[in-house]
């Protein structure tokens, strides 16, 4: 059983659950162009890779979890990194962008579900008043009134929806993890697992679909490079050391400032004015957030 992390310490974990988050909302700007280039499953292998890169370097000198956990760390990452993330992408592309981020609400939900279920975690009534809030500033941010929910879109739907489940139960898993053993060989297993995923599928969509889709600029490298990098190096890292140190149903709040920074880069580099409503959602998913934090300390 884990001890209890002192309160200080959870607060910095509460900023690298926050600093992942707005990563993977910057994320979406970003890969979103690159992908007009890469396609989207070969990306995700590609970010691995490069996750890789960064993390293993770092290696040399730290205690490797002993042989018996290694089937369960590479599964792990298979779920997360290989499955989840193959279907939010193809979830995408058979649904519409604002349908993911719709459904993508849900998914601190469903980390509340696993945490309860898988570690017996107590949900105490304040932190499902924070859930509320948070999840009712995300709807204020996405507006549901963009979402398509007709039957063509049905089964992008369906995916997405199982996108954002196996996403959480990645997160309430992983966290359990890196509390056995170290984070940053958890990180590179989880990694390595779900290249194990990614790149079959990554092999059977280059054969599909010829190969690349434009040439390569220096925007398309840097942009490939940030998200392997940052987004897959830098915030899985950080996710990862959010839900060892925090109660997972805290962590999962932590995933509400994607959508939040997302919209916010959006419409800087669109330069399109911010709403009213957009002010509102973020002030209901930080008072969700610290209502939350309030309780864990």
């Amino acid at each position: 059983m884990a001890e209890r992390i002192p309160h200080r310490l959870d607060r910095w974990a509460l900023l690298a659950g926050l600093a992942a988050a707005s990563i993977w909302g910057a994320m979406y700007v970003v890969s979103k162009a690159v992908m007009e280039v890469v396609p989207p499953i070969t990306l995700l292998a590609a970010r691995l890779v490069l996750g890789l890169s960064a993390l293993a370097p770092g290696l040399r000198g730290r205690p490797a979890p002993p042989r018996g956990a290694w089937p369960g760390i590479l599964a792990v990452g298979a779920v997360g990194y290989g499955l989840s993330l193959s279907l939010q992408f193809v979830g995408t592309h058979w649904s519409t962008a604002a349908n993911g981020a719709l459904v993508t609400t849900a998914t601190p939900a469903f980390v509340f579900l696993f945490a309860r279920w898988l570690l017996h975690e107590a949900i105490p009534p304040r932190r499902w008043v924070a859930l509320a809030l948070a999840t009712a500033g995300v709807l204020v941010v996405v507006d549901p009134r963009q979402a398509r929910l007709t039957p063509e879109l049905f089964w992008g739907n369906v995916l997405l929806a199982l996108a954002a489940l196996t996403w959480a139960l990645y997160s309430v898993l992983v966290g359990q993890l890196a509390r056995q053993h170290d984070l940053l060989w958890v990180s590179v297993g989880t990694f390595a697992g779900g290249l194990l995923v990614a790149a079959p599928l990554a092999g059977l969509e280059w054969l599909r679909q010829g190969g690349l889709t434009g040439p390569v600029t220096a925007g398309v490298v840097a942009g490939v490079l940030f998200v392997g990098w940052g987004s897959t190096a830098l915030a899985m890292a950080l996710w990862n050391h959010a839900f060892a140190r925090l109660p997972a149903g805290v962590a999962g709040l932590t995933f509400f400032a994607q959508p939040a920074v997302g919209t916010l880069l959006s419409a800087w580099f669109l330069h399109e004015p911010l709403t009213p409503a957009f002010w509102l959602g973020a002030g209901l998913i930080a008072a969700g957030v610290l209502w939350a934090t309030r309780e864990a300390g």
